[in-house]
């Protein structure tokens, strides 16, 4: 299995975090099989595409709550990592609390 669980929505509540936001959260890595997925499906178009992050983040958006680490933003990131048999990803981790 690649991912700890797949998801399908966001169990946290909403953070309100804009891209500004998560450009001030230092990468850090991840084990892929320590990730729950918020989304059940992938672009082919995004996994395929070596340009991927012109346009975005060039990291993983991750948010850390209750003790899981939820995969918010960069699927096709880490299937890619999967792919190349890398077991880690470099992400933007958030924190929060447990009554956020």
């Amino acid at each position: 299995m690649i991912f700890r669980r797949v998801n399908d929505g966001r169990p946290y509540p909403d953070h309100g975090l804009a891209q500004r936001d998560w450009a001030e959260i230092s990468p850090t890595q991840v084990r892929l099989a320590d990730l729950t997925t918020t989304k059940t499906k992938l672009d082919l178009e995004h996994l395929l595409d070596e340009d991927s992050t012109y346009f975005g983040d060039l990291f993983a958006h991750v948010v850390s709550w209750q003790g899981e680490l939820f995969l918010e933003d960069g699927l096709h990131r880490a299937v890619r990592a999967a792919l190349q048999q890398r077991g880690m990803l470099h992400a933007r981790v958030h924190e929060m609390g447990d009554d956020a």
